[in-house]
């Protein structure tokens, strides 16, 4: 590859400098980083956007925190100019993406690819510049391979060079099937790039195996090959898992500004730094100093996650919905009052419930039994008292407000 960082000027270099630090900000991995940083003096020399892909099965609606690790860093290459590629895998999605499972994922049909696919765009429009991101569907190319030019795409990797991805290795070792289509899909991946000529290829650090595939292919098939950035995965709201709607632990883009901003102040102190590097589109300075100042005990973690909580509601509502989140935050946990946006349930049964039996019915707890902890460990109040008692009968014609841990409200009403 042509050394171009050689033919720019001292202002170019800086450019390059500059770009090359807010695409390294908050990555895991860089593959290989010399490259990314020729090829942005490339892109300045030749006045030629980069073409920056992000592949996607749509088998998962519903965006939260979590996905927009990576659309922000996707947000950052398009503020500079470069061409967003993203590719929705209609194709692919159909073989089902098989990254960390333990079996074979479902096929997915045509309607349920288009109908997510829709979602995807219009959550995505929170983060991203729409209007100005190419759209993809890689049925059209995938669909036109015959079986010649899939046996010659097959005959670039070999059978244990696939087995060495971990979730294909742990099967095989457990002795659970792994179904020949499946091989495929990083193959399919790969050939996205190939199909497109990106210059960037971004994603989990999950999708290791995967976007390395785009770039061997495209050697394969003598183009110019990819950069790969690894993006880390973000811890959820218990600190531990990975963020999952399965889980529980998530921040939806189509949360509420108060459910967002209460979300945000229960994240663990020690995932504050983490958040602000990956989920905020604040300056790279501010971020370092946010960093600098928590570990000085300059500011405080309450401080910083309410700057945090601000941050994120701000950037997917305005400013203004954002201060009121805080103030509803402030009212119910600083100072002790009741949220105004209380949900309020018709109550049609007994008149005398007993309060296990309510918390359940109302879908407040999963489980009797998990109702009884949640009392015993003193997370439950009536008309702002804790209860006490797991046998107490609760009066419904009172119209009582029933709380269950720091975000949860009820309203009854007969």
């Amino acid at each position: 590859m042509e050394n171009f960082l050689e033919q720019l000027t001292r202002e170019q270099l800086a450019e390059v400098e500059r770009q090359f630090d807010i695409y390294c900000s908050g990555a895991k991995e860089i593959i290989p980083a010399w490259e990314l940083k020729n090829k942005i003096a490339m892109s300045i020399l030749k006045n030629k956007p980069l073409k920056v892909k992000l592949g996607l099965d749509p088998s998962a609606p519903d965006v939260h925190l979590g996905h927009t690790v990576v659309l922000n860093k996707l947000k950052q290459f398009q503020e500079n100019g470069h061409t967003i590629q993203l590719i929705i895998g209609d194709f692919t999605g159909k073989i089902g993406d098989p990254t960390g499972k333990s079996t074979v994922r479902k096929q997915l049909t045509n309607e349920e690819v288009k109908n997510n696919a829709k979602t995807y765009f219009e959550q995505f429009g929170k983060v991203l510049d729409m209007e100005k991101v190419e759209l993809h569907y890689n049925s059209k190319w995938l669909s036109r391979l015959n079986l010649e030019d899939i046996i010659h795409l097959a005959s670039s990797i070999t059978v244990a060079r696939l087995l060495e991805r971990n979730d294909f290795s742990e099967r095989f070792r457990a002795g659970k099937p792994i179904s020949l289509h499946e091989f495929f899909y990083p193959l399919m991946q790969g050939f996205d790039s190939v199909e497109l000529e990106s210059d960037v290829e971004l994603g989990g650090t999950d999708q290791h195996f995967n976007v390395l595939m785009g770039r061997q292919l495209q050697e394969h098939f003598g183009k110019e090959k990819q950069i790969v950035i690894l993006l880390p995965l973000l811890e959820g709201l218990d600190g531990v898992e990975k963020m999952s709607k399965s889980k529980n632990n998530y921040i939806g883009v189509d949360d509420s500004p108060s459910d967002m901003y209460g979300k945000t102040m229960s994240i663990p102190d020690e995932l504050i730094v983490k958040y602000f590097e990956l989920v905020t589109d604040l300056p790279l300075e501010r971020k370092k100093q946010i960093k600098e100042e928590l570990a000085q005990g300059k500011l405080h973690p309450r401080d910083a996650k309410m700057l945090l909580a601000r941050t994120i509601v701000s950037s997917f509502y305005n400013a203004q919905q954002a201060e009121s989140a805080e103030e509803a935050f402030k009212a119910v946990f600083q100072r002790g009052g009741l949220p105004d946006d209380i949900p309020v349930v018709k109550w049609q049964g007994e008149m005398e419930v007993p309060i296990v039996d309510l918390l359940t019915e109302l879908k407040l707890q999963k489980s009797k039994t998990e109702a009884r902890k949640m009392i015993q460990n003193g997370g439950v109040r009536i008309n702002e008292v804790k209860v006490i008692d797991i046998n107490l009968m609760v009066d419904i014609k009172q119209e009582p407000v029933i709380q269950v841990g720091k975000r949860k409200f009820v309203k009854l009403e007969r």
